[in-house]
């Protein structure tokens, strides 16, 4: 906007003085071509610069004269500018006068020069001034968008803390209204998540001794179906108090990472094992060359080893998440599941419906299962947890033909 107003105001003063400067010339150049014309009429000598039929006249003003009306015109082809009159004579011939226009095109080129010159100076300390500050607003606001993503990748301790907004008697800006109201909504998040985080685990340690005499007391029960449900539940009780801790500990980013050599291959078939899916085992070198031996693969797990590779992990958190992928495959999807490793690259699929929309835009969340499944819903959420904590990348996909594909990637040694 200052630059185009700088040059509006330019072309608005040129045109104005060229026009002022112009209209004197041409009055002149009238006036002395009115005296000329009296002193023609006269018989007297005309004055300096007058005369008829001119050498240099514009062909313009001739043909204008020769009509028998007056005008003025400066010249193109004179070695100096010239401001020309010209008009008809008595005899019928072009009476014409010229007027010295050097001093009046110097007015106009020394204007112009100073509105160019000026204009520059104007414009180029605008840009500087204005850089200077819009570069001042936008690293304040790429500071502020930084630290909003920090938070929204979970790292509740990081804030803006813009001196403007923790000032209050210094001059507030938008951007300091911003930052402020991101660093108190952080403050207000990370409190309530430490409450929740407090509270679940606090719950999930004061029903551990209970639990513990529940099952004693359980396990002392005569045998019977009435026992056998009994027994059921509280086992489903103490599993859903353990995940409650694992849970706890993950949010509170207390878990650390026991880190050995692993190779993967014998952890898949141990996994499938300990879930008591009825493994049947293969190993190929390719997609699709393993194949089972179990009688009952169609309902157990198969475990296709494609590619065998050794990675630096935690061998418990592996077992965890892919105990936990099984199951999960088992409990909502349908057989035959299979647990593929290719390298570095773990799959576990099933044959079911697949995972549900919000599952595959928002990721796992808690205590939410889909038709009246059993369970919890803390199985894929404690999966992406540990898969976070081990490095790796877990994610949840639906194959094209039908089924959901959990694939965790880690990293090869």
């Amino acid at each position: 906007m200052c630059c185009g107003l700088a040059a509006l105001l330019g072309i608005l003063v040129h045109v104005s003085v060229t026009d002022q400067t112009v209209g004197e010339a041409r009055t002149q150049a009238l006036d002395r071509l009115t005296r000329t014309a009296e002193a023609f009429e006269a018989g007297d000598r005309l004055p300096p610069g007058a005369g008829v039929d001119l050498p240099g006249l514009p062909a313009e003003l001739r043909t204008l004269a020769e009509a028998g009306d007056r005008g003025t015109m400066v010249g193109d082809d004179d070695p100096r500018p010239t401001m020309w009159a010209a008009g008809p004579a008595s005899d019928g011939r072009t009476l014409a006068v010229r007027v010295d226009y050097a001093q009046g095109a110097r007015t106009i080129d020394g204007l112009d020069r100073a509105i160019l010159g000026s204009s520059a100076l104007a414009i180029g300390v605008t840009l500087l001034v204005g850089a200077f500050a819009v570069t001042r607003v936008t690293r304040r606001l790429h500071g502020t968008a930084q630290v909003a993503r920090r938070i929204s990748a979970g790292d509740l301790d990081a804030r803006v803390r813009d001196p403007r907004a923790g000032d209050p008697t210094s001059p507030q800006d938008e951007v300091a209204a911003v930052a402020g109201a991101l660093d108190t909504m952080a403050s207000s998040l990370q409190g309530k998540l430490l409450s929740e985080q407090r509270f679940t685990a606090d719950v999930a340690h004061e029903l551990r001794t209970p639990l513990t005499g529940l099952h004693a007391a359980a396990e002392l029960l005569p045998p019977g179906r009435p026992t056998e449900l009994v027994r059921d539940r509280v086992a489903a009780l103490r599993t859903l108090t353990e995940d409650l801790l694992e849970i706890s500990r993950l949010d509170a980013r207390s878990e650390r990472l026991e880190v050995d050599a692993v190779r993967l291959g014998p952890v898949a078939e141990r996994v499938v094992r300990a879930s008591g899916t009825g493994p049947a085992t293969g190993t190929g070198t390719d997609a699709g060359t393993g194949t089972g031996t179990d009688a009952d693969a169609d309902t157990g797990t198969e475990v296709r080893v494609l590619r065998d590779a050794v990675v630096e992990t935690d061998r418990r958190r592996l077992e965890r998440v892919l105990g936990n992928l099984v199951a999960n495959a088992h409990k909502h999807g349908r057989a035959p599941v299979a647990l593929t490793v290719d390298g570095p690259v773990i799959t576990v699929r099933d044959h079911g419906d697949g995972y549900p929309p919000y599952l595959l835009e928002h990721g796992p969340q808690r205590f939410r299962t889909e038709g009246g499944s059993k369970g919890h819903g803390l199985g894929l959420t404690i999966a992406l947890g540990q898969s976070e904590v081990l490095g790796a990348r877990l994610v949840f996909t639906n194959a094209p033909d039908g089924g959901a594909v959990a694939t965790l990637t880690l990293t090869a040694s």
